[in-house]
């Protein structure tokens, strides 16, 4: 009898083993699905939300919440982050903290460590500390049945937050009411327990991920915000420079961004992007640390010191020249002693006080020199006195007398000549435009370089790696004109394109400095699109940056009557 039937068992053993092991491929693929969908967010809010609702799905739960531990203040907190309630789906849910206790389910699960899988939330055992908070149940109404809790832990087997879910449901679709929740919900199997204990695991990995990212994010922040600090406190009169030309960059990329047709239609940012883009503009001039200080604070064509040294060799040129003048007067009144001094009316066509006064007037005439040149140098020290090398800026008197100068000469205090203004101050003054010599600007346009070999060595995130070829090219020209490589409009990422825009606007409407005075904003517009039509820089970029009004971010905006493309 026995072994007639055995056939059939055999059958039905080998079906329901397939069928076993079709809902365990099922459920390893489904949690395989789950791990790679925990594993692709990277907001923290669309995580928690991910694997509560997960969670519930899983485990055909009708709701449940996340709590995640809070050990940043002097009393660690449980910080309600979120619930999700099938039957209650317009439930407004606001985040808040509650004390870490045993007194309530989930602050017991997050400082025991252990599992509460609960039949009835409302019938507990009379020697447990912990409690149901009923006033959910209370105000919606809504009946909670069954419950299972459990810690997420990380790595490490630290217990960062507690997944809780709520009555689970014999069939998916049904609604829970007061009335009907005892027959529709059923308690938590060990399968359900093993199931979730198993992906809170993977959300601890996963909010454990999240926290190392931001906290790699707060660092970036940090370093870049200290950077900014560094070259602000090196250069006050830019200060602010570096932030406005960062709103000004992001704010030109969303735009481009938006657009729909047209040149700029191909560009498309990302979040990631923008942010590469925002670190690229906060750091371009970060390069300036590299620079001697003297330069980079050069405020006017000599430095203080040399002004201050030209001022002492003048005064002692004066002194010398009022102490020979006496003392000529002296050996002519010892060759002459028959001299006598009388009365000025007296002393009309006197050979002996028509020489003395002769002494006395060169000496007037060769000080009223010395404080003509003196002021003549300071007028020549500002930088927006612009100049010609061969002084047809000047009136040809002015143009001789500068001649003079530059052979002007007096005796130091050791007897032996020397110039009053050696070439290389003279070189300085001379200078065309601005306070800057040729060597001392190429000096400055090195922090270009200095910026992009220090960025370099910064071990970026792989969404962050062009942060220092954005900030290379910020003062590249479309021609080919720029430095310091030379790069032409296909070389020049478009980020870099938009960052140069920025920069040079920044540069124009910034408050005044000592070497140049802040332009309005009509007439910094106008010499952007002056550069765009010599091909400097992206002529579609600066129509776009005119026709949405970027500068609107750092407080700018048009006069009523100004021109715009717009």
């Amino acid at each position: 009898m026995t072994a007639s039937y055995s056939p059939i068992l055999t059958l039905e053993s080998q079906e329901l083993l397939q069928e076993a092991s079709a809902e365990r491929v099922e459920l390893i693929e489904q949690l395989l699905a789950i791990g790679t969908a925990l594993s692709s967010t990277n907001n923290l809010d669309e995580l928690l939300h991910l694997i509560l609702f997960k969670s519930r799905e899983i485990t055909c739960s009708d709701a449940g919440s996340v709590y995640l531990i809070n050990r940043q203040e002097e009393s660690p907190t449980l910080l309600f982050k979120v619930a999700q309630n099938d039957s209650i789906p317009n439930n407004p849910f606001q985040e808040f903290a509650m004390p870490l206790t045993r007194k309530s389910l989930a602050g017991y699960v997050a400082l025991t460590g252990e599992i509460l899988n609960l039949p009835d939330a409302y019938n507990l055992p009379p020697d447990v500390p912990y409690q149901l908070d009923r006033s959910f149940d209370t105000t919606m109404p809504y009946r909670t049945c069954s419950v299972l809790v459990l810690p997420m832990q990380d790595q490490d087997g630290e217990i960062i937050g507690v997944l809780q879910l709520i009555n689970r449901k014999v069939k998916p679709d049904l609604v829970i009411t007061t009335e009907n929740s005892m027959v529709v919900t059923q308690p938590y199997s060990q399968w359900e327990e093993r199931i979730v204990r198993s992906l809170a695991s993977q959300a601890a990995i996963s909010i454990e991920r999240n926290y190392l990212q931001k906290s790699i994010e707060n660092l970036f922040e940090g370093f870049v915000k200290a950077s900014v600090q560094i070259i602000e406190a090196r250069d006050p009169t830019t200060s602010g420079h570096s932030e406005r030309v960062a709103e000004l960059t992001v704010r030109l990329s969303e735009e481009a961004s938006a657009i729909t047709s047209g040149p700029l239609r191909l560009i498309q940012f990302g979040d990631r992007q923008i942010q590469e883009i925002r670190y690229a503009a906060l750091l371009h001039d970060f390069g300036k640390v590299g620079i001697p200080e003297a330069i980079l604070g050069k405020r006017k064509k000599l430095y203080p010191d040399q002004l201050e040294i030209i001022r002492h060799r003048f005064a002692l040129a004066r002194r010398t020249l009022e102490m020979e003048c006496a003392q000529n007067k002296f050996k002519y009144l010892l060759e002459h002693p028959s001299h006598q001094h009388r009365d000025d009316t007296s002393n009309t066509g006197c050979s002996h006080c028509q020489k003395l006064e002769q002494l006395e007037s060169q000496l007037t005439q060769t000080i009223e020199a010395l404080e003509y040149y003196w002021e003549f140098i300071r007028e020549l020290n500002e930088p927006d006195v612009v100049i010609r090398r061969d002084f047809q800026a000047f009136s040809e008197e002015t143009s001789a007398q500068l001649a003079a100068l530059t052979k002007y000469t007096y005796r130091d205090i050791d007897g032996e000549t020397k110039p009053l203004i050696t070439e290389a101050e003279m070189t300085q003054l001379l200078v065309p435009r601005g306070n800057l010599t040729n060597k001392e600007r190429l000096g400055i346009e090195e922090h270009v370089t200095h910026t992009y070999h220090f960025l370099r060595r910064i071990p970026w995130t792989k969404h962050l790696k062009e942060v220092p070829t954005i900030a290379y090219g910020h003062h590249e020209k479309l021609d080919g004109s720029g430095y310091p490589q030379g790069l032409k409009q296909e070389e020049i990422p478009i980020q870099t394109q938009m960052l140069t825009v920025a920069d040079i606007y920044d540069a124009l409407t910034a408050s005044d400095r000592p070497y140049k005075r802040r332009l309005p904003l009509d007439t910094a517009l106008k010499i952007l699109r002056q550069e765009a039509a010599k091909n400097k820089i992206n002529s579609d970029l600066v129509e776009l940056f005119e026709q949405k009004q970027v500068f609107t971010v750092v407080g700018h905006t048009l006069p009523v009557d100004a021109h715009s493309i717009a």
